[in-house]
């Protein structure tokens, strides 16, 4: 039997603090609790609609049925081996990319930056093999390969400049400048490596000019094209990957994020001689590990349905005319992306006012840039679902709009 002390020590372990939480990310007070679709709940109860879903990372929304499923019967079955034994989840997983994407062989990952990461080994191991050990990689200036070392120095980010010295290697030119990247490239270089839309920059897209001249570029110069599907891949532009659209083929692709559908999964995809690597360059306690792979098979089966990019085409299309009518009111700037990536140019830096304020609507939505805010809801959001957000986040414009105009008027707000 508990003693009343036992008793007094769980019912204080009911009032969560963040105190004990490293500072790392600027979170609001609420604490989340539970989810389904594009709803989230918080400890109050309240509910809230999330158009940003994990920046993008939840495909198909919160606790989703089928992700439900495969977990509870792949946790009954086997979790994880070990990455030296295989298991059948996960060769049923890189074989179903694979056939998928005209990858010739996969690897499986935690996260997008590691994907990003093992892309960045492959390209030199690839460059020792067949260009005279070249290891220079170019990328794009406001880019964002993820947040450990490599992905930090390929990123170009200014946060990185808090974790000096940067890893050499690493060389970045403006985003859609053809002629600056042929410029960049020397004898040292290996690849390009790039997001076909830049999230954490805006959402900003690469022009189809700009995208299938930077593949002509590395088949001229006998170089390697990485692209960096963390954010773009998995059916969140309408397409299986990005490149699609654009009619290119990368050698090496990225994807991460959306693959798990909400649990840590991320895939290395190669083509052609980009497949170089031998045993013992890569390796994770975690990789492949069946449980994650199995959520992976769920989102792919899920996202690979007869119908379901066309849903995801036509949601897309209805989100952004709904924000265009919605930045017209309301004299707001640019809108840019595809499928369900959009990012909203604001006529001012007030992105995290209007997040707090949609927050304060019961909208949960991202700001990459101080002028922009992100858009990245379910691939499974409904229309009633959108004109609900565009609803809250009218709400949310208007409250920060008064708010501003106190403040020019000298009214404490």
């Amino acid at each position: 039997m508990p003693s009343l002390d036992d008793l007094i020590l769980d019912e204080s372990r009911e009032v969560l603090s963040s105190e004990s939480l490293m500072p790392t990310v600027a979170r609001p007070a609420q604490v989340f609790v539970r989810g389904q679709g594009s709803w989230l709940w918080d400890s109050d109860e309240r509910a809230y609609l999330d158009f940003s879903q994990g920046n993008a990372a939840n495909s198909l929304g919160h606790s989703p049925q089928v992700l439900i499923n495969a977990l509870a019967e792949q946790t009954h079955a086997l979790i994880n081996p070990g990455m030296g034994l295989n298991n059948p989840v996960q060769l049923n997983l890189v074989d179903r990319l694979c056939q998928r994407t005209g990858s010739d062989q996969a690897y499986l990952l935690n996260s997008g930056a590691e994907a990003c990461e093992a892309a960045i080994k492959l390209a030199r191991k690839w460059g020792q093999l067949h260009r005279g050990g070249a290891y220079r990689i170019i990328s794009a200036s406001n880019g964002c390969h993820g947040h450990s070392f490599a992905a930090m120095a390929a990123s170009a980010s200014a946060s990185a400049n808090r974790f000096e010295p940067q890893l050499p290697g690493f060389s970045h030119v403006p985003f859609n400048d053809l002629p600056a990247l042929h410029a960049a490239v020397d004898a040292q270089t290996v690849a390009i490596m790039l997001e076909p839309i830049q999230g954490e920059a805006g959402v900003i897209p690469a022009t189809e000019h700009y995208l299938k001249g930077v593949e002509r570029l590395c088949r001229e110069l006998g170089i390697l094209l990485i692209l960096d599907e963390v954010q773009t891949g998995l059916g969140r532009c309408g397409t299986l990957l990005a490149e699609q659209q654009y009619g290119v083929r990368a050698d090496i692709v990225t994807l991460g994020k959306g693959l798990g559908g909400g649990v840590p999964l991320a895939a290395l995809l190669a083509r052609g001689k980009a497949c170089c690597f031998e045993v013992g360059e890569l390796q994770g306690s975690h990789h492949g590990n069946a449980l994650m792979a199995s959520a992976g098979l769920a989102v792919l089966n899920a996202v690979l349905e007869h119908g379901f990019m066309d849903q995801v085409r036509e949601a897309g299309l209805y989100l952004g005319e709904g924000l265009a009518r919605l930045a017209y009111r309301y004299d707001h700037g640019q809108l840019r992306g595809h499928g369900l990536m959009w990012g909203l140019t604001l006529s001012d830096d007030s992105a995290d006012a209007v997040v707090k304020a949609a927050l304060h609507e019961g909208l949960i939505l991202n700001a990459p840039q101080a002028n922009c805010l992100r858009f990245t809801p379910a691939l499974t959001v409904s229309k009633s679902n959108i004109d609900e957000m565009l609803l809250r986040l009218a709400r949310a414009f208007s409250r920060v709009r008064t708010a501003q105009l106190q403040c020019r008027k000298g009214i404490a707000v």
